[in-house]
């Protein structure tokens, strides 16, 4: 299970401030003066090169919209701090290097995966640093120490929880989990996946611009539950999308737990679902091809699948309308919805 993935260009910025982490100056404030005395051409190989083209391709930046959003919502003064938008979006980014090693995925944002192109020891080297990079951020930002004390745990709470999310999805295969188990699995590991990285891009920004507790629970509410349906969406898009296929090919051969699976395990009665599972358990042994296995089950789902998400969606945005009425901010969260989901269509 992967994250959704835009078609836009990369703000100038997020590469600006990675390109600024590997000054002399910002070097030597981290590593010590000795590395003034180092071929610079080192790092730039094995760290800052690959990341700095990895960032550069197209992506859809939908989390720094949400963070600047939810400044706006919290009370936060002035403008949102870019460091906070790109915290998230690096963390981000560096998930999704992360996730393309321990899936074997092919592709990423339109090019081929970066341990593919850099090689596996560099691609793991260069993604785990992106999730310290995004602490040091936080120094950055000056904030004080309340404050960066209450980002520090969100961070660390939501790596943790996003690797306990991809523990589930690396081990629990469609074609051999029991029916009743699907539904929570998957909405388990949606929620500690996708779910907690955009749940942290809500909380973000409430932290720093000083919100009540009341505040920042419910925007991380509407966080996560938003990553769920985004997941949703883009678990669905693979199945139904012709210009996606490779991906839900890919999610059906790897055995992934995806929202489709999900909802047919609901719906489908013993016999439907078995029948499913063996033709899933041949395309995970490449016995089949798993366009075959989709085919059966967009059958079973019927047209207007997207209505499970789109009625989740509706749901975490009037639970946030009912927590927090009438905030500044929340038409432009509103919009940047709408064009969100214009994207999936």
């Amino acid at each position: 299970m992967t994250s959704p993935a835009f078609d836009q260009d990369v703000p100038a910025p997020l590469v600006e401030l990675l390109d600024s982490q590997f000054s002399r100056a910002e070097l030597a404030r981290r590593l010590g003066a000795g590395v003034l005395d180092i071929d610079d051409s080192h790092l730039k190989i094995g760290l800052h090169g690959p990341l700095r083209e990895f960032l550069s391709r197209p992506s859809k930046e939908f989390r720094a919209r949400l963070v600047a959003c939810s400044w706006q919502i919290a009370g936060g003064t002035g403008a949102v701090p870019q460091r906070l938008a790109s915290l998230v979006e690096l963390l981000h980014a560096g998930s999704l290097i992360v996730d393309d090693i321990e899936d074997a995925s092919l592709e990423r944002r339109g090019r081929p995966a970066l341990h593919l192109v850099h090689g596996l020891p560099v691609a793991l080297n260069a993604g785990n640093w992106l999730y310290f990079l995004a602490f040091d951020l936080i120094e950055q930002l000056g904030l004080g120490p309340h404050v960066e004390l209450g980002l520090y745990r969100w961070l660390s709470r939501t790596l943790a929880r996003c690797h306990e999310g991809q523990a589930l999805d690396l081990t629990a295969r469609m074609g051999q989990l029991a029916q009743r188990e699907v539904s929570a699995l998957v909405d388990t590991c949606t929620r500690l996946k996708t779910g907690a990285l955009m749940g942290l891009s809500a909380v973000v920004p409430a932290v720093a611009a000083g919100a009540p507790a009341r505040v920042v629970g419910a925007l991380h509410d509407f966080g996560e539950q938003l990553g769920v349906g985004l997941q949703m969406l883009d678990d669905l898009g693979g199945l139904v999308n012709e210009a996606r296929c490779h991906k839900g090919h890919e999610d059906l051969m790897h055995g992934r737990p995806t929202w489709p699976w999900a909802w047919l395990a609901s719906q489908l009665g013993v016999t439907d679902y078995a029948r499913l599972q063996r033709l899933a358990r041949q395309v995970e042994s490449r016995d089949l091809h798993p366009e075959l296995l989709a085919k059966e089950m967009r059958v079973h789902l019927g047209a207007g699948s997207s209505r499970f998400a789109e009625a989740h969606l509706a749901a975490a945005h009037e639970r946030l309308l009912e927590d927090l009425p009438n905030p500044h901010g929340l038409q432009d969260l509103a919009r940047e919805l709408r064009r969100l989901l214009g994207s999936y269509v």
